[in-house]
């Protein structure tokens, strides 16, 4: 009895035993507690964050394309809701008459029309207006001065005195324009809300696009290589040498500018960007064991490059996109600024920096298209930056 409890104390249960924490090689490879061991998409998400600026700038220009898109909501010459004779209107939605209003012209209401404002305000009608009360396309009717005219807030008394010398709009009967207005007379705000979007909607769709051409092609190229590699880099050095500005500059006169037009003349040039990264990625990635297995395997070629090669690849290729997209976004701006870009009247960045080249005695034109563009420009190159910092393997941040 006294032997069995001499050897319990001397070897304790392993119960009571306490835990060793583990020293040396076992414990430089012992896994961390409270399953810290992250996916690679979250590490990938950890590491972005990690870089302030690139995260920070992307808050940012999500919410500034996100109000852009209601853009008609913000910026618009038609009231967002009138309540008239017991019935509700919509003008942002629907195009009514003016015979609904009191007239017997049959077309449609201009709600700027004094004679129309005075005939709801006559009836009690409720209107609802958006905070700029011009669309990208409206002419300011009552200016302080020649086009193009300050910003409002910019005004002082000798404007002022001009304006009622010279027959213009005295200054407390003025519309607020907060940006001014261009050389015709349209508020400067409105068509920038409405260029903004513009220019990141083609951005996004040219870089869309493009990326799954050029994908691709690269694909196909690297993963067969043989004659298909030989022959599609023969045909790839003779498109990149045509002189794209000068072909984009020729078509761009012949066909009716557009939207559409001018994203497919871009798409001509523009999907060959990937297909040199894609195609390294496919070259390399082929000879892997687990792709020759794959293939042992009587695994289909198109298997084996989506599913095993692509996600490989697009690695090296995510980190390109938003610079991809700031390429887009400043070729529409340029051509927009040369006058080969969106027809006349159009919302765009450039047609508002050519116009600031045009009247240097309105300053507020050119400041205004240059700090936009370069507030766009910097947000993409930042989140590109932050990217790269997510999908490259070295980076590790705590």
């Amino acid at each position: 009895m006294d032997v069995k409890t001499r050897n319990d104390r001397r070897v304790p249960s392993a119960a009571s035993a306490p835990v060793a924490e583990p020293t040396g090689p076992i414990a430089a490879a012992a896994p961390p507690r409270g399953g810290e061991f992250l996916s690679l998409n979250a590490r990938r998400w950890r590491n972005f964050k990690a870089n302030r600026r690139g995260y920070w700038s992307l808050w940012l220009f999500m919410i500034l394309f996100v109000i852009s898109l209601f853009a008609e909501f913000i910026a618009n010459d038609q009231p967002l809701f009138i309540r008239y004779d017991g019935k509700n209107y919509f003008p942002v939605f629907v195009t009514y008459p003016d015979t609904e209003f009191g007239d017997d012209l049959g077309t449609a209401a201009d709600y700027r029309d004094p004679h129309l404002q005075k005939f709801l305000a006559d009836h009690h009608a409720i209107e609802i207006w958006a905070p700029i009360r011009f669309s990208y396309s409206t002419i300011n009717d009552n200016p302080p001065s020649a086009f193009p005219s300050k910003p409002t807030w910019l005004l002082n008394a000798k404007d002022c005195e001009f304006a009622a010398k010279n027959g213009y709009a005295k200054c407390g009967t003025l519309e607020y324009n907060w940006l001014g207005t261009d050389d015709q007379g349209r508020d400067v705000l409105a068509r920038l809300i409405y260029g903004f979007r513009l220019s990141v909607l083609f951005g996004l769709v040219l870089t869309i696009v493009s990326s799954i051409v050029g994908v691709a092609a690269g694909a196909v190229q690297g993963y067969f290589g043989g004659w298909t590699d030989l022959l599609f880099q023969r045909f790839l050095e003779i498109w990149t040498s045509v002189p794209e500005l000068y072909l984009l500059l020729i078509i761009s006169s012949v066909l009716v500018p557009g939207f559409f037009v001018l994203l497919g003349i871009l798409l001509l040039f523009s999907w060959t960007r990937l297909v040199g990264l894609v195609r390294a990625e496919f070259l390399r990635g082929r000879n892997f064991e687990y792709i020759m297995a794959a293939r042992a395997l009587g695994v289909s070629n198109r298997v084996i490059m989506f599913r095993h090669l692509l996600p490989n690849a697009m690695v090296a290729t995510m980190t390109f996109l938003p610079f991809i997209m700031s390429g887009s976004v400043m070729t529409l701006t340029a051509l927009d600024f040369l006058g080969f870009g969106l027809p006349p009247g159009s919302p765009s960045l450039g047609e508002l920096l050519s116009q600031g080249k045009a009247n240097v005695q309105a300053p507020w034109l050119g400041l205004t298209g240059f700090f936009t563009v370069a507030i766009m420009l910097s947000l993409l190159i930042f989140i590109g930056e932050a990217v790269r910092d997510a999908f490259d393997p070295r980076k590790t941040f705590a």
